[in-house]
């Protein structure tokens, strides 16, 4: 029978993804400023508990996951127009249905300046790779079990930054993790801790998971509030704004020159 995702993830390799996950995702949502915050899928992981924004959802597309206060298609968000700071994909566009609408989704609803944060299974790891000599098996009337979740489909890295940059979504910032062989038991996993050490150094690529981080760039746009105010403050030394070199194109240029103005 085809291992679900969720009894995956009680298995000894799925606690070693969602440790690192879950640490990965409280450093980088820590500081995501804003009022509304959306996570997209993968109850087991708390994407948003280290983030301070006063609304907070997690959404699922499946009705009867528990504890979920909210269940949706991933393509089809009921949320209006650029209305969320942050929406947090943990595995979701590998299960959505079509990730590229699911994506389109995320961008439509995330104001200027919103953030979307993604993870995913690395198809290039050894991880990956395992568990794509697993489906050629089948493919040829072999049996043998799949190492990662039979449901959905595996994005490269390199995939997800190209389809954000196509949706005006400006990538900060892309890492890979987990680093130990693909292994079912705890004991291995554990004698293999020393892999993830030299891996992030040496073969960062190769790692099990990524995830990238980007930001929805309007150009033009006009800063307002407390980002307003700490520009206003540098306009009150006129010669650090004048003798600066404008760059062509520049979303911080154009924010110059209108506070100028």
């Amino acid at each position: 029978m085809p291992t679900s995702m969720t009894t995956w993830l009680a298995s000894p390799p799925g606690q070693y993804l969602l440790n690192w996950e879950q640490r990965w995702l409280d450093e980088a949502v820590a500081d995501m400023f804003g009022f509304h915050a959306l996570q997209l899928g993968l109850g087991q992981i708390e994407a948003l508990r280290s983030n301070r924004m006063p609304q907070r959802w997690l959404a699922d597309a499946q009705p009867q996951v528990k504890g979920v206060a909210l269940h949706c298609d991933f393509d089809a968000l009921p949320f209006p127009n650029q209305s969320l700071d942050l929406v947090v994909l943990p595995h979701a566009l590998e299960m959505a249905h079509d990730p590229h609408d699911s994506l389109r989704e995320v961008e439509r609803v995330l104001r200027p300046e919103g953030r979307v944060v993604i993870t995913g299974f690395n198809p290039g790891s050894p991880w990956g790779l395992r568990q794509r000599s697993g489906r050629l098996r089948r493919s040829l009337g072999l049996s043998g079990p799949l190492f990662l979740p039979a449901e959905g489909e595996f994005i490269g890295y390199r995939r997800v930054r190209d389809w954000l940059r196509l949706l005006g979504l400006e990538v900060e910032q892309g890492q890979f993790g987990c680093w130990r062989p693909p292994l079912r038991s705890q004991s291995w996993l554990d004698r293999m801790a020393w892999l993830d050490r030299v891996g992030e150094h040496a073969w960062p690529v190769l790692g099990a998971v990524y995830m990238v981080t980007a930001v929805k760039r309007v150009r033009g746009m006009r800063l307002v509030g407390l980002a307003h105010r700490r520009r206003a403050l540098r306009q009150g030394v006129p010669a650090t704004v004048v003798n600066r070199a404008p760059a062509p194109n520049s979303a911080t240029t154009v924010q110059h020159t209108a506070d100028i103005e």
